[in-house]
Formats: C-alpha cells, sequence, structure tokens
C-alpha cells in the first residue's frame, strides 16, 4: 500500500495540548448541533464530530453539509468555540472523495470517515462497520479523501475492532494509517458487540504499536474512573465520549477536575434538567409528538445516572402533549426540590 499526499497542517490535539484530550462523539439521531451547543456551553470538550452524511450516488448541495453543520457559518465551531468535524459515511472512494473536497471548501476544519455505525440498514447499504471486512477498501477511501482535500486539512477515521470479530483490528488500522489519515478513532467493540460491556480498552494499545498516528479511545465511559481505566489500558491520553456525555453533560468537565486542568464542582439534577430544558425551544418547530419523543430521549440518558430523574422519566414517558410534558417535569422537580431541602433541614437540626 502506496503513502497519499502529506499533511501540511496543525492537529487539533497540538492546538490543545493539554491532557486528557476530550472529544465528543457522533450519535445518529441525538447529537444534532442543538445539542452540541449545549453541551460544549458546559465545557471540558475540545472537539465535536457530525452526526454522519450518508454519500451513496451524488456530490450533495452545500445546504446539505449546512443542515448537519449549521457550524460550517460560524467557522466549523459551536458558539462556545468548539470545532465541529463534519463525518461522511460511504463505500465509493471517488464519491467520499468529492463530498469531502466540497466539505471542506465550505469550511469543516476536519473530515471524519465512519467505518464504525453498527446500524443494519447502514450496513446493508455497504456502509460504516461492514466495511472493516474490507482492509483495501479502507485504505483506497482514506488515500482518496487525503488526496481530495487540501493538505491543511486533517483527515481522521473512526472504526470498531471489526465486524464479526476482530481478526481484521490490525489490518484495518494500519491500512487506513497508510492511506494517510492523520489520526484514528478507535471504538473497542465488534459491530456484534454493539454496545453492550465491556469495552476492550487493551486492543486499542495493541493497534497504537503498529501506527504511527495518534489513536483515540472510545466506548463504555461513562465516569472519570473509568475514562482513567481507559486512558491506562489503552495507552492514549486521547478519548472520545458519546452515552457517558448525554447521561452526564458535564462529564469532560469533571474528567478535567479529576486531572487538575480546571476546577470544577459535579452538576447536580437539578443542573441536569436546567440543560435539558434549554433544549425545548429549539426545538420550538417540531410537532407535538416529535418533540416530546425527542426530549425523552435525552431524559433516558439522565434516567441512568440520577434516581431524581429516573422518578420523573418514569411519570412522563408515555405523554405526548408538550404542555402536560414539561409542565408534569417542572410540578415534579419543584416537589422533589423542595422535599430534598426539607430533608436537609431536618437532619441539620439531628446533628
Amino acid at each position: 500500500m502506496s503513502h497519499a499526499l502529506a499533511f501540511t497542517g496543525t492537529l487539533p490535539f497540538q492546538q490543545q495540548p493539554q491532557r486528557p484530550y476530550i472529544a465528543l462523539a457522533p450519535m445518529e439521531g441525538l447529537m444534532d448541533h442543538h445539542l452540541r451547543d449545549i453541551l460544549t456551553r458546559v465545557g471540558g470538550i475540545d472537539h465535536c464530530v457530525t452526526e454522519f452524511i450518508r454519500v451513496t450516488e451524488q456530490v450533495y448541495p452545500a445546504k446539505v453539509f449546512r443542515r448537519y453543520c449549521p457550524e460550517l457559518d460560524n467557522g466549523g465551531r459551536t458558539p462556545a468555540g468548539t470545532p465541529v468535524h463534519i463525518q461522511l459515511l460511504g463505500s465509493d472512494p471517488f464519491l467520499m472523495a468529492a463530498n469531502a473536497r466540497k466539505a471542506a471548501r465550505l469550511g469543516a476544519p476536519a473530515i471524519d470517515l465512519n467505518f464504525g455505525c453498527p446500524a443494519k440498514t447502514v450496513n446493508r447499504s455497504q456502509g460504516g462497520a461492514v466495511l472493516l471486512q474490507y482492509p483495501d477498501l479502507l485504505h483506497r477511501i482514506a488515500r482518496a479523501v487525503r488526496e481530495a482535500v487540501g493538505p491543511e486539512i486533517p483527515v481522521s477515521a473512526k472504526m470498531r475492532l471489526g465486524y464479526l470479530d476482530k481478526d481484521n483490528a490490525l489490518e484495518n488500522a494500519q491500512a487506513l494509517a497508510e492511506g494517510g489519515i492523520q489520526w484514528l478513532t478507535v471504538h473497542a467493540r465488534t459491530k456484534t458487540e454493539g454496545y453492550k460491556p465491556p469495552a476492550y480498552w487493551d486492543w486499542i494499545a495493541r493497534i497504537k504499536e503498529v501506527v504511527a498516528i495518534p489513536v483515540i479511545a472510545n466506548g463504555e465511559i461513562w465516569t472519570p474512573a473509568q475514562a482513567q481505566q481507559c486512558m491506562q489500558e489503552s495507552g492514549s491520553d486521547l478519548i472520545m465520549i458519546g452515552r457517558g456525555l448525554v447521561s452526564v453533560p458535564d462529564l469532560a468537565m469533571q474528567i478535567k477536575a479529576a486531572h487538575g486542568l480546571v476546577e470544577h464542582t459535579a452538576h447536580s439534577w437539578q443542573q441536569k434538567l436546567e440543560l435539558f430544558l434549554q433544549l425545548v425551544p429549539k426545538l420550538a418547530d417540531l410537532r407535538d409528538k416529535s418533540l416530546t419523543d425527542r426530549l425523552k430521549q435525552w431524559l433516558h440518558y439522565f434516567n441512568l445516572h440520577s434516581p431524581e430523574i429516573a422518578a420523573i422519566f418514569e411519570a412522563v414517558k408515555r405523554e405526548r402533549d408538550r404542555e402536560t410534558f414539561l409542565g408534569r417535569i417542572r410540578e415534579l422537580s419543584a416537589e422533589m426540590s423542595a422535599s430534598n431541602s426539607t430533608n436537609n433541614i431536618f437532619q441539620g437540626e439531628h446533628r
């Protein structure tokens, strides 16, 4: 395999030298520009990646790239100033390259290639993790994209450890690196392992031994302790978090505070709800069911790590009318906050 054209730009990790470096993962149907805005305002996130743009038969017009990444009109950054990389998914090297060139010309700070999506509909159309069965094709896509965009624009890729098994993990990583990408993000599970614990972070260390580019570790990071364990087992202080940051919006700040990089007190459940309610006016154009479905999606993730929000979620998860849904959340939140205050006073009187 031959090497692609040389990269002459600057890596995000060089612009943000403090470690750990934390990237916000793309999550199809959830991690849109609204949620990126809210989460990057909380802080601790060093770059984001868009939901994948599926490349099939054409070079998309600018409006498509702007729909997935409105931040293109803000210098490729969220309102908080966090860079947003555009992710492409597809199997045709020529079309992937042409769309990458278009995205770069529109102002994308970096291009990311998706070889990790486990969705059946995506895999059936020869996209995402299914391509991990074909190392040579990964190389050709990476090389075509690297040569299509300017030498100053970074190109990265995200992969899982394999499709059915991990047999090709090292070969796939090498194929992408030799195709000319600037870094590789590894979700430390196969497609068949999906999102079930554990993540095999030790495999990332094995991949790091066979490639000469930075490797970002991804998968099953929900707490600062798990972030630390991931970094130890993977040998990488570059990490990407998806579901963990949706569930705990200040997780990146907690991790950086644990490393002495910032001062931060973990959010209360009330602060999480305040962030959650910031999403409501951003979705004002949605019909009631679409709005409540989208809000329940985020509330579900909150409910995983907060008994108070779990109780609220249980009470509202069948509501479809927006006013009833939001009114019930505010009512229950007020009741629980008042109850907590009373309990704290009572406990203080009996110390």
